[in-house]
């Protein structure tokens, strides 16, 4: 059973989302402030977090942030869930490393699709594992792990499959359209920088290799030997 975590000051909001990811089979834990988050974060080790971007205390953008700097929870996929709908609110929540964002008011049922694509993406795509070596970046599929001249990168899900993706596809260019297809696995119609945002993390993540990844302007991106 999936262990859901949910960080959203609005009490009956809460237990509205925890009545129905239960009813689909989910274990909830439910917190209605980011230090508590952060504390049950550490403490319960959820498959996925439901976070509110306002909350008291310490806000659903800093607790993102912390969660993603702690190797604990680095991996724990993230979805935002705020009121703030704007461009800008989306790409700040993409920026500090969360996999999704719901804009209040939604449907239950918009929101457990998001939840099981999100879920499904955490899972490994090859059982078997493999090693992909492109310059000073290695890829182990199996042990879900990225290594660049020999020092541990801690990736989030969504990081690693985008580098997957582009690894796989050595040296051909791949459309935005195609990586939301193929790395969200479902339509993000018309939030392409969605696609823009994570490459750019990634980028930072891997330092100097990050410059393996080229832009291809106008149309999407592509992974090249050095």
């Amino acid at each position: 059973m999936k262990t859901i975590l949910i960080i959203e000051d609005e009490r009956d909001l809460a237990e509205l989302v925890a009545f129905n990811l239960e009813k689909e089979g989910y274990q909830t834990v439910t917190v209605f402030d980011g230090a508590s988050g952060l504390e049950a974060a550490r403490i319960r080790n959820p498959d996925l977090i439901i976070l509110d971007l306002m909350l008291p205390g310490v806000m659903g953008i800093d607790v993102c942030k912390m969660l993603k700097k702690s190797e604990k929870t680095a991996t724990i996929p993230v979805i935002m869930l705020t009121a703030r709908g704007e461009e800008i609110d989306r790409v700040v929540g993409f920026e500090v490393g969360a996999d999704d964002y719901v804009v209040k008011p939604f449907s239950a049922r918009e929101l457990l699709l998001r939840v099981k694509a999100v879920l499904r993406r955490s899972l490994p795509d090859k059982p078997e594992g493999k090693i992909l070596s492109i310059g000073p970046v290695t890829i182990d599929t199996a042990r879900h792990q990225v290594v660049v001249s020999g020092e541990e990168v801690v990736l989030t899900t969504t990081e690693f499959k985008l580098l997957l993706n582009l690894a796989e596809r050595l040296g051909r260019v791949q459309s935005r359209d195609l990586l939301l297809k193929n790395v969200w696995g479902y339509n993000y119609v018309g939030d392409t920088r969605t696609v823009d945002t994570h490459v750019t993390r990634l980028r930072t993540k891997l330092g100097p290799a990050g410059d393996l990844i080229r832009t291809v302007r106008g149309f999407g991106y592509k992974m090249e030997e050095p």
